[in-house]
């Protein structure tokens, strides 16, 4: 089963300070709008998503459909297809794509110790 791109998304308090402190760290925006209070930033190969106010705890994403750099890959599983083979392997997911359409969707699921997981398909 590939999950496609992987990052961290934080729920961050304050995005000026987090985005001058990961800047420290060498990271460089990658996307987003900080006005919106969203920013995504990478580092080589890792990728941390930014984000004031939209989420409670801080989660893995994953995204089917692209690379580390957020470029579209020509082949790659649904959203759709890991659905159902997820569900097929009996784990429980809190949100469903809808089976009847195709594009952009996403499915949230949450890991043993609670940690809430996005697969958010963008293409």
């Amino acid at each position: 089963m590939n999950l496609g791109a992987f990052s961290v998304s934080l729920a961050v308090k304050d995005i000026h300070a987090s985005k001058a402190f990961y800047e420290e760290l060498g990271f460089h925006d990658m996307g987003g709008d900080i006005s919106q209070n969203w920013l995504i930033l990478k580092n080589g190969d890792h990728i941390i998503g930014l984000f004031q106010g939209m989420f409670e705890k801080n989660m893995l994403t994953f995204n089917p459909g692209w690379d580390q750099n957020a470029g579209a890959l020509d082949d790659f599983t649904d959203i759709r297809e890991l659905q159902r083979e997820l569900k097929a392997s009996g784990v429980e997911l809190m949100t469903e794509a809808d089976d009847t359409t195709s594009g952009p969707a996403h499915i949230m699921l949450i890991d043993p110790d609670g940690n809430p997981i996005l697969v958010d398909q963008h293409v």
